[in-house]
C-alpha cells in the first residue's frame, strides 16, 4: 500500500468521525426530548467498549480462541471480578494487565 492511499485512508476516517460527532452537536436539538431515546442512548458506551474489548480477548493469533489455555480470557476475567468488587477503573486496568503478565509468565 502507498503512503498517499495510507495517508488518503486515515484521513478519510478522521473526516468520518469527526461527521458523526458534529452531527450530534449540530442537529441533537432535533431529536425528540423522549426518555426512551435518553435511555436507549447509555447503552451506547459499554456496546462500544465491548465491541473494541472483545477482539482482543477472544482473537490469538488471527483465529478465535475460546479455549481455556487462552490468557486473556483468564485477565478478562480478573479483571470483570475486580471491577464488579472495586468500581475502580484504575484498579480494574491494573489488575487485568498484571494478571495477564502473570498467567503468560507462568504458560512460559
Amino acid at each position: 500500500m502507498s503512503t498517499t492511499v495510507l495517508l488518503l485512508t486515515m484521513a478519510a476516517c478522521g473526516l468520518v468521525t469527526f461527521l458523526i460527532r458534529l452531527s450530534f452537536i449540530a442537529f441533537g436539538h432535533h431529536l425528540p426530548d423522549d426518555p426512551r431515546i435518553s435511555a436507549v442512548l447509555r447503552y451506547v458506551p459499554p456496546a462500544i467498549l465491548g465491541a473494541l474489548i472483545a477482539p482482543e480477548i477472544f482473537m490469538v493469533g488471527g483465529s478465535l480462541s475460546s479455549t481455556p489455555d487462552n490468557p486473556r480470557l483468564w485477565a478478562a476475567l480478573v479483571a470483570l471480578l475486580v471491577a464488579r468488587l472495586t468500581r475502580n477503573v484504575l484498579a480494574t486496568i491494573a489488575a487485568g494487565m498484571v494478571a495477564l503478565w502473570a498467567i503468560q509468565v507462568c504458560l512460559g
